[in-house]
């Protein structure tokens, strides 16, 4: 008998039988996660009966970010809402305004580790596979089912190996490999598709760099992303005093769709231009400079301190372009303090950087950032649809923090080689 994916493995452990793929598994998860959207999931209660409370509060975890903080009134009755909501069915995985988006906080809550089913009603909820876990967005009916019932179902999906191999050359990131990767097989490339990356170039990959990679897992048609537990993750997990974890990785004579092989020394700077994430360029392939507005440094795909850090390397003793504005988000509050302490965000200031309050704001064209029509901004986040951060008429171009640094330098996107 063929061996098993990581993916068929974590579900025919929770159902108790061996799962064959596209086999359905009816199973309970370990989280349900909601940010802003709590408050219309709440109105679809009312289908089940008034008065009617969640039937597992501890599996729930509520995170105000989208708007945050609110920036206008209708926001703010759904913040009051929310925070009622809360309440009334006592959730104890709770964080207000502030505290940081939801793809940073439920880890440093200490809820992603190995063996989890973690569903949310947001799409990055993928992010948590950097943890060994099991975790993918659902939309908001799926959520409201699941506060009642607890339980929901899915077709084990058929798996994408990824092999990783070799280490990245100065300036090369994390979200360059990911970039490459999504360029190369398209943005429905994975559709319904697990993704396993395998190799021993993981090892080389902080936990927060595949927190990057996982977390763009939908943008190639996932369902989710899985990355090894290794010491470089044992570590982690043990350092913020998660102890309890069961690991799974996929068998070597698993059924593989199909395997990819990646040379992480053989990675260039990537750039996304508009208006699709798998529009990928080397950053050396394009013709003419691209003029620039504004930069974004942050969200849940690159908002963590070592983002900021690599940001501040580049911007360090310089100032932004005098055509450039340039936003930075921390993605936590843990975040931000920590930043603080050690002087980065006093270097991003001095450059001319505006620094903002954890959350995604302008990732999503909420507020804090958005764009006027014919304006064009360089972003770390992980999406430049038209009409992503304002107006349709406006481009958004997606890169490394160290690319969006480069270019808030010279006001055109730039690599970041040859700044460093």
């Amino acid at each position: 008998m063929a061996g098993q994916t990581t993916i068929q493995k974590i579900l025919s452990k929770r159902v108790g039988k061996e799962l064959q793929i596209g086999e359905i598994a009816f199973v309970e998860p370990d989280y349900i996660l909601t940010h802003d959207n709590t408050a219309a999931i709440k109105k679809k209660l009312k289908t089940f009966g008034e008065g009617v409370k969640v039937k597992y509060p501890e599996r729930l975890v509520v995170i105000i970010d989208h708007v945050a903080p609110a920036s206008k009134e209708q926001d703010a009755i759904n913040h009051k809402d929310i925070r009622e909501f809360v309440k009334y069915n006592e959730i104890k995985n709770f964080t207000d305004v502030g505290h940081g988006i939801c793809h940073q906080v439920l880890p440093e809550m200490g809820l992603a580790s190995p063996g989890k089913i973690i569903v949310g009603s947001d799409s990055h909820t993928c992010t948590y596979g950097a943890f060994g876990a099991f975790s993918t967005g659902i939309d908001r009916t799926e959520a409201a089912g699941l506060w009642i019932s607890g339980k929901t179902w899915f077709k084990v999906p058929k798996t994408i190996k990824i092999n990783l191999t070799g280490s990245f050359s100065k300036g090369v990131y994390a979200k360059d490999l990911i970039l490459k990767i999504i360029g190369d097989i398209g943005a429905d490339g994975a559709n319904y598709r697990s993704v396993e990356y395998v190799g021993d170039g993981i090892k080389n990959l902080t936990v927060s760099e595949r927190m990057t990679i996982a977390n763009m897992a939908i943008e190639m048609g996932g369902k989710c992303a899985f990355f090894p537990v290794d010491d470089v993750l044992k570590n982690h997990l043990l350092a913020n005093n998660i102890s309890e974890w069961e690991a799974f990785e996929g068998d070597i004579d698993a059924e593989y769709e199909s395997i990819l092989n990646y040379d992480l020394s053989k990675i260039k700077p990537q750039v996304a231009f508009p208006h699709a994430v798998d529009n990928t360029k080397d950053i050396d392939a394009f013709e003419g400079p691209v003029k620039l507005n504004q930069g974004l440094i942050g969200t849940c795909t690159n908002g963590r301190l070592d983002d900021l850090q690599i940001a501040a390397s580049i911007l360090k003793g310089k100032k932004i372009h005098p055509d450039m504005r340039l936003l930075v988000l921390p993605a936590s509050r843990s975040i931000y303090m920590d930043a603080m302490k050690d002087g980065t965000l006093e270097i991003l200031i001095e450059a001319g950087a505006t620094i903002l309050p954890p959350g995604c704001g302008p990732c999503l064209g909420a507020h804090q950032g958005v764009m006027a029509p014919g304006e064009r901004t360089i972003s770390t986040a992980n999406r430049n649809f038209k009409g992503r951060m304002g107006s349709k008429e406006a481009e958004i171009y997606l890169a490394s923090p160290a690319t969006v640094a480069a270019s808030a330098i010279t006001g055109m996107i730039s690599d970041p080689r040859e700044v460093l």
